[in-house]
């Protein structure tokens, strides 16, 4: 085993079985995420005990799971299992996930008052004030809600919407369509006398700013966008 590779260990109906992973996708995988299993596994044995070397038999494989397939398996135990991370991964992966929920609630979220979005580094040290506890197992989607309402009671701030209007050239409306498609939800769109293709669509809130630069890049300044409303 590198000191890459860690352990994933499932204990269940009496038995414990391990599994050599890679420590970065193994956790992406249990979050959910579509991950290749064969990227994920090192080596290709479930054990009883992976320091010693000592293998769980086919027989033990099957009378738990119901297969002896190791891919299966191998899924079964890190979904269900703990991954045997060093601190120095727990720290490095705690880190980049603290990262992307910052990012993650600067884009969904405004300032109530003013409807204005949050600087990532107001969130940053809000979330230090609050004492915001990063859960390393849960994808950062779905600490967003419970984050928020702990920095709720530093800052004024809450998960909202953009409302957009954007009216494009018919020469750039191809290419500025796929991305608002990546931006948010299309709710109308037309196309008016003069070929240009009128949009409305709901964005994250705190993307607004972002969505008008990269509108403006791709249409160069010729776009119209107005924000019919943030709620």
């Amino acid at each position: 085993m590198t000191s890459k590779h860690v352990i994933a260990r499932y204990e269940v109906r009496g038995h414990r079985f391990e599994i050599l992973v890679d420590p970065d996708l193994a956790l992406q995988l249990k979050e959910g995420k579509n991950v290749n299993i064969d990227d994920v596994l090192v080596g290709d044995y479930v054990y009883k005990d992976a320091r010693k070397g000592l293998k769980a038999s086919p027989e033990t494989l099957k009378k738990v799971f119901g297969t002896d397939d190791i891919k299966k398996v191998a899924v079964e135990i890190i979904k269900h299992g703990e991954i045997q991370l060093t601190a120095e991964q727990r720290r490095r992966i705690l880190e980049n996930k603290r990262r992307q929920i910052i990012n993650l609630v600067a884009r969904n979220v405004i300032d109530p008052k003013t409807k204005l979005p949050i600087p990532p580094k107001r969130i940053e040290l809000a979330m230090e004030q609050a004492r915001v506890t990063i859960d390393l197992y849960k994808p950062p989607e779905a600490q967003i809600e419970s984050i928020v309402s702990k920095l709720a009671r530093i800052i004024p701030i809450k998960i909202a919407k953009a409302y957009v209007s954007v009216r494009i050239p018919a020469q750039y409306s191809g290419k500025a369509y796929k991305v608002l498609q990546r931006f948010g939800e299309i709710k109308k769109s037309s196309w008016l006398r003069d070929g240009s293709l009128l949009v409305e669509i709901e964005i994250p809130a705190g993307m607004q700013e972002e969505f008008i630069d990269k509108l403006n890049k791709i249409t160069h300044g010729s776009v119209s966008v107005k924000i019919l409303h943030v709620k």
